[in-house]
């Protein structure tokens, strides 16, 4: 209904306003805002300030001493060279191997406490060409250690499977695989060794090249003649540990095997070499001090494995 004007307007829909009341109009006589006098900030010119120096890493010192010894600067990476595929091969992890840092800080150390303690009683108690004498001994023992372990861990690892439980036989027979196969391998490096060096210093086949012939063929095969033999030697030292891997088979069996071994080469001393000299405790400790050691520590190893790993040797 019209209201002549003077009415409330229209509702919605009646041609009023939809939207509501409008907003208030600014007051045009307000004062104008004051400006900030200083206005924004400059930009810094420099961009952002620098981090505060950091701790910075000591320069390395030492870490390559042995390139300024003439011998030791090829010896050295040649070693390093040989050094992984040897413990790829003859040092494996897998199997039932239970890793222990422990284990193998002590045994480092009884080997340094015994190499100290041999040369401290043959420089007392020795003669003239002992230490030399024993010296060669402990090579021909490296030597000798893979040869009887050949012997010694078929029997070993035959009563420790007749030794366990039934149910458990099986499954070590199935994990013999990689005993075998580091045998193979250190007996083809042993093989290799041997006809290579026969090859280049007995045989007339390098003999009957010449020139550009003769080096083609002899550098690659000398070459690999140094090269293949700190790998045996590394290669004895990692089966004179592992002892050709048994740890795949059974955690424990590396410490029996140690066990068996290191007393059989003492009396391989005591009944070839004769008694050292000196009093008779220096005696003593020469012939049995490695072997109660090592057996003490072999039956330490035994003991963290059940303790600490619930390894045992029926388990």
């Amino acid at each position: 209904m019209a209201t002549g004007g003077w009415g409330p307007p229209n509702g919605p829909g009646q041609g009023g306003n939809r939207w509501g009341p409008q907003p208030p109009a600014p007051d045009p006589y307000a004062p104008p805002p004051t400006p900030d006098p200083y206005g924004p900030p400059p930009p810094n010119p420099y961009g952002p300030p620098p981090p505060p120096p950091g701790p910075y890493r000591p320069a390395p010192t030492g870490r390559r001493w042995y390139r300024r010894v003439p011998f030791l600067s090829f010896l050295v990476p040649l070693f390093r060279l040989s050094q992984r595929p040897a413990r790829r091969l003859f040092d494996q992890d897998g199997g039932g191997r239970v890793h222990d840092p422990v284990v193998d800080r002590v045994q480092i150390a009884r080997t340094a406490l015994g190499v100290l303690a041999t040369v401290a009683l043959y420089y007392l108690y020795g003669e003239d060409g002992d230490l030399e004498d024993q010296a060669s001994e402990s090579a021909g023992q490296l030597i000798l250690t893979p040869v009887l372990l050949i012997i010694v861990v078929p029997v070993v690892i035959a009563l420790f499977i007749r030794y366990a439980p039934a149910e458990r036989r099986r499954l070590l027979r199935s994990r013999l695989g990689v005993p075998l196969k580091t045998v193979g391998l250190y007996v083809l490096t042993v093989a290799v060794i041997a006809g290579l060096s026969y090859v280049i210093l007995k045989t007339p086949v390098l003999h009957d090249l010449h020139g550009v012939w003769l080096f083609v063929a002899a550098v690659p095969a000398l070459w690999f003649l140094l090269w293949l033999l700190p790998f045996a030697v590394l290669a004895s030292a990692y089966i004179a540990r592992s002892a050709f891997n048994t740890a795949y088979v059974h955690a424990a069996l590396p410490a029996v095997i140690t066990v068996v071994m290191v007393w059989i080469i003492a009396v391989l001393n005591a009944t070839g070499g004769g008694m050292p000299g000196g009093p008779l405790w220096a005696q003593f400790c020469a012939l049995f001090g490695g072997p109660l050691s090592v057996t003490a520590i072999s039956l330490w190893e035994l003991r963290r494995l059940r303790t600490r790993h619930g390894v045992t040797i029926r388990g």
